[in-house]
């Protein structure tokens, strides 16, 4: 079965950065595009970043742009986002999405547990 499982949110104050990663299993990782959501406290779900199949196109929420980036390693069946320069607001639990094509904005069809990010000094 398709299983997601994130890591690497944690505790950061303003200006620092963190990794985030997710390790993708039961599907055939490479053939899908990926993507970020996140979930602010008391907020909806925010659309933040997305990679196509090959990883060669990447397309970002404005709120991030220019701060975060995402990747993948289709070898390691592994997402990453990589977020730097982070705010107050970037705080939330973030999840990992797998896509229902290889090509990016198609919908979610499978969400990890989420890991949560805060952001505090």
């Amino acid at each position: 079965q398709v299983q997601l499982v994130e890591s690497g949110g944690g505790l950061v104050q303003p200006g620092g950065s963190l990794r985030l990663s997710c390790e993708a299993s039961g599907f055939t990782f490479s053939s899908y595009a990926m993507g970020w959501v996140r979930q602010a406290p008391g907020k909806g779900l925010e659309w933040v970043s997305d990679i196509n199949s090959g990883g060669g196109s990447t397309y970002y929420a404005d709120s991030v742009k220019g701060r975060f980036t995402i990747s993948r390693d289709n070898a390691k069946n592994t997402l990453y986002l990589q977020m730097n320069s982070l705010k107050p607001e970037d705080a939330a639990v973030y999840y990992c999405a797998k896509g229902s094509s290889g090509n990016s904005f198609t919908l979610y069809d499978y969400w990890g547990q989420g890991t949560q990010v805060t952001v505090s000094s």
